[in-house]
């Protein structure tokens, strides 16, 4: 026999279990008895069976006992309870009825604050050296009073020359005046050609020509003599003073100063495309600085003709009465109002908004939701003002609208007032 034989022993004869060759025996005490306890050796072999109908007992018991559990609760189950959860399961909403309250509809804008007529001043001669200043920002002036001066050594001879070449014309043509005066009285002695005569009073003429032209001249020269002092065009406030002593002005070149002609002062701001229809010319209007509260009473001066095709905004002016501290640059807003009417006002919580534009939920008949399509008209403390859509009377859903689908039953919560008096 080989190592890897089998090795048999009887076990009648009272030998030990059969074993193989490199394994371990196994031990007794890991036999668990699958049958009840007391059960005899000698039915082992149907004890599968046994086990297997005792289980499908037990199973089938503990079913009829939920069964009958659920029957007998089904039977017992408190009516009240389930007309509760039913209850339970349609929505719970508040409602107002806001009725109508006055409302001031106003349009509001914001702008700068700017001189009506800003007016730029700069030399209008030839290019020179500023050689004074006699004007700040700020300073009223008034109708042609001295802001600044050009040197003028260059103008000031020449005017000078020109002024002496006219009383030289002047001389020269008086000379010549009398010459021809002469002649003429003693033409009909015959003293005198025709021919001379002729000469004299074409000479004289002449000489008299020439006294227009010198004239003409000085006047140029004064006028650049002139342009050499830079005055104020009106009465005003200086605005802005760019002019330094030494700086070389030009024409067309940066204003030197900026006079607000009168001293009037304006707003200018832009409002909506739809603002535009109801704003009229001399409303009164209100405008506040920013960092201010007091208000600067004002009216409409001026309304855009045309809208900006891409802002969609119209211009507007407010005309104001000077003051201090209307600066021009300042920011500023303003408002106009322009008209009183009666308005729903309900709370934010009521108006809601989607694709088709802003709505609200009304409870209609049988309490079932309906949509109500609204317009806005504007927002203020007490709510959101309605301008179309509602009249004031209807039930409007107030809490909970957002979970709302339009034909869905609810049930309202009864109002404050109803649950203190019951």
């Amino acid at each position: 026999m080989g190592s890897n034989a089998e090795h048999k022993i009887n076990p009648q004869a009272g030998h030990e279990p059969v074993r193989w060759i490199g394994r371990e025996p196994a031990l007794p005490d890991t036999i668990v008895p699958l049958g009840p306890p007391g059960a005899s050796a000698d039915t082992s072999d149907g004890g599968g069976t046994a086990r297997s109908k005792w289980i499908a007992g037990a199973v089938a018991a503990a079913v009829l006992a939920v069964v009958g559990l659920i029957l007998w609760r089904g039977h017992t189950a408190d009516p009240v309870a389930a007309t509760l959860a039913t209850q339970q399961a349609v929505p719970l909403v508040s409602i107002i009825s806001p009725g109508v309250s006055s409302v001031t509809s106003t349009v509001t804008f914001t702008g700068t604050i700017s001189a009506r007529y800003d007016m730029p001043i700069g030399i209008e001669g030839d290019a020179g050296r500023i050689v004074g200043v006699y004007v700040e920002a700020g300073d009223h002036v008034k109708r042609g009073q001295l802001l600044a001066k050009i040197d003028e050594s260059v103008w000031q001879p020449q005017v000078n020359r020109l002024a002496a070449s006219l009383e030289q014309a002047k001389a020269q043509a008086a000379l010549s005046a009398a010459e021809y005066r002469r002649a003429a009285a003693v033409e009909s002695a015959g003293a005198l050609s025709a021919e001379e005569i002729e000469k004299r009073r074409a000479l004289s003429l002449t000489d008299a020509a020439a006294v227009k032209v010198a004239a003409a001249m000085l006047a140029e020269a004064e006028a650049r003599l002139n342009r050499t002092r830079v005055v104020a065009p009106a009465d005003g406030v200086v605005l802005t003073r760019k002019a330094e002593v030494g700086q070389t002005a030009s024409p067309g070149g940066e204003a030197l100063f900026r006079l607000a002609n009168g001293g009037e002062i304006e707003m200018r701001g832009q409002v909506a495309e739809q603002d535009m229809a109801v704003l009229t010319v001399g409303q009164p209007a209100d405008v506040r600085l920013v960092g201010s509260a007091q208000p600067f009473e004002g009216r409409v001066r001026l309304l855009g003709a045309v809208i900006d095709p891409v802002t969609r905004l119209g211009d507007i002016r407010i005309s104001l009465k000077p003051n201090p501290a209307l600066r021009p640059g300042a920011f500023a807003r303003g408002s106009v109002q322009v008209s009183k009417a009666e308005r729903p006002i309900l709370p934010q919580t009521a108006v809601l908004s989607d694709i088709k534009g802003p709505y609200v939920y009304v409870i209609g008949t049988g309490d079932r939701v309906e949509r109500r399509d609204v317009q806005v008209g504007g927002t203020m403390s007490a709510g959101i003002i309605i301008t179309n859509g509602l009249t004031g009377t209807e039930r409007i859903v107030t809490t909970a609208a957002g979970f709302l689908r339009e034909g869905e039953k609810v049930n309202v919560a009864p109002s404050p007032v109803a649950v203190a008096t019951s």
